[in-house]
C-alpha cells in the first residue's frame, strides 16, 4: 500500500501539513460566525467544545481502560498542559479576533514556533539544528511579507494592539503547551494525551461559560451552530491528533515550524471565504514559507536515512559458507521482533 512506503518521517510531516490546513480554518470560521450575529468569544469557544467533546471523551474513555493507570503527579501535568493548550490559547486567540483581520492573526499567533523552539532551548536543554534556524528564518521572513500590507493600511491603532496583545497571549500558551506536548506523548501516547488534555481545556472553557454568561447565551442563530460544528470537526478533533501523531514522529519544534504553512493558508481562505485582500509581497511570502516547510521536510529525511545507514554498517557481516558453517559456535536466539527486523533490513538489501 501506498501508506507502507512512506517513512515515518514522511508521514510526520504530511500529517503536521494537515494539522496546519485544519488550524488555519479556525479563524476563518470565527470571524464568519461574528459576521453573522453579536456572539462573544467564550460563548462560540464553548461551542466548538461542546461539539467536540463526545469524540475526546470516548478516545479518553478508551484509553484510560486500555493502558496503565495515571500517577496523581501525571494528572496534574495534564491539567495544567491542558490549560494552556486549547483553552488558554483559545479564549485569548478568540478575544484577539475581535479586533484584528484573520490574516493579521495568523501572523502574530505563528510566533508560537519560535517561542516552541526557545522555550526548548531555556527550559529543556534542546538546541537549535542549523537547518531548524534556516527553516525558521524563511517562513518568518515570507509570514513577514504576506502581512506586511495589513500593518500599512490598518487606521485604528488602539484596537489593533489590544488584538494583537491578546494573541500574541495566546501565541505564548500555545507554545507552552507545544513543547511540553512531546515528553507528554512519550508518556501517554498520542491518543490518550490528546484526548485528556483536550477534555481538561474543553471543562476550563466550560466552567468559564457558566461563570461569565448566562444559559441564554447558548440560543443562537443556525450559522453559529453550523461553524461551532465545523470549528469542533476541521479545525479541533482532526488537527489535534494529527498534530500529536506528527509531533510524536518528527519532534514538536519540526512539526510547529511545518505549521508556519498555516499563515499562508489563511491568507488564501481569507481573500476567498472574507473578502480581505491579497498582495504582491502575499504571493512572495507564500513561497518563502513553503521553501521554508520543504527544508524541514528534507532534514527529517535526511536524518532518517543516516539513521539507516548507521544501523547497517552496525550489521554483522553475512553468513560463511561451506565447512567453516560447521565449525563456528550456533548462532544466538533472536527474539521475534529481532528476526522480523532483520528480514526487512534484506528485503530492502539491493
Amino acid at each position: 500500500m501506498f501508506s507502507n512506503r512512506l517513512s515515518p518521517e514522511r508521514v510526520g510531516v504530511i500529517f503536521a501539513v494537515l494539522s496546519a490546513l485544519g488550524f488555519s480554518l479556525k479563524a476563518i470560521f470565527v470571524k464568519l460566525a461574528y459576521m453573522v450575529a453579536p456572539v462573544d468569544a467564550i460563548t462560540l469557544l464553548s461551542f466548538r467544545m461542546i461539539f467536540s467533546f463526545p469524540v475526546f471523551l470516548w478516545v479518553a474513555f478508551a484509553s484510560l481502560r486500555a493502558g496503565p493507570s495515571i500517577s496523581g503527579r501525571d494528572w496534574v501535568f495534564l491539567i495544567v498542559l491542558g490549560l494552556f493548550g486549547y483553552y488558554g490559547s483559545s479564549i485569548l486567540d478568540f478575544m484577539g479576533l475581535q479586533y484584528i483581520s484573520a490574516g493579521l492573526e495568523r501572523l502574530i499567533l505563528f510566533t508560537y514556533p519560535m517561542l516552541t523552539i526557545l522555550i526548548g532551548v531555556a527550559f529543556m536543554g534542546k538546541s537549535f539544528d542549523r537547518r531548524e534556524i534556516k527553516s525558521m528564518v524563511l517562513s518568518y521572513a515570507g509570514i513577514g511579507l504576506a502581512f506586511a500590507h495589513d500593518l500599512r493600511v490598518t487606521s485604528e491603532v488602539g484596537r489593533v494592539v489590544v488584538g494583537a496583545c491578546l494573541v500574541f497571549g495566546a501565541s505564548l500558551s500555545y507554545a507552552v503547551y507545544q513543547a511540553y506536548s512531546e515528553t507528554a506523548i512519550k508518556r501517554f501516547g498520542v491518543a490518550r494525551f490528546s484526548s485528556l488534555a483536550t477534555l481538561v481545556s474543553a471543562a476550563a472553557t466550560e466552567i468559564h461559560f457558566f461563570v461569565a454568561q448566562p444559559l441564554s447565551a447558548l440560543v443562537q442563530p443556525a450559522p453559529i451552530y453550523y461553524y461551532g460544528i465545523a470549528m469542533a470537526v476541521f479545525s479541533t478533533i482532526l488537527p489535534v491528533f494529527m498534530l500529536s501523531a506528527a509531533t510524536r514522529r518528527i519532534g514538536a519544534s519540526r512539526s510547529v515550524l511545518i505549521g508556519a504553512l498555516g499563515p499562508v493558508l489563511t491568507v488564501f481562505f481569507g481573500w476567498w471565504l472574507l473578502d480581505e485582500g491579497i498582495s504582491f509581497a502575499q504571493v512572495v511570502g507564500t513561497a518563502l514559507v513553503l521553501a521554508g516547510v520543504l527544508l524541514v521536510g528534507k532534514a527529517k529525511s535526511a536524518e532518517g536515512v543516516r539513521r539507516k545507514d548507521s544501523d547497517a554498517n552496525r550489521s554483522p557481516a553475512s553468513a560463511p559458507t561451506g565447512s567453516s558453517k560447521r565449525n563456528e559456535a550456533p548462532a544466538p536466539h533472536l527474539p521475534e521482533d529481532a528476526r522480523k527486523d532483520a528480514s526487512r533490513g534484506r528485503d530492502r538489501s539491493p
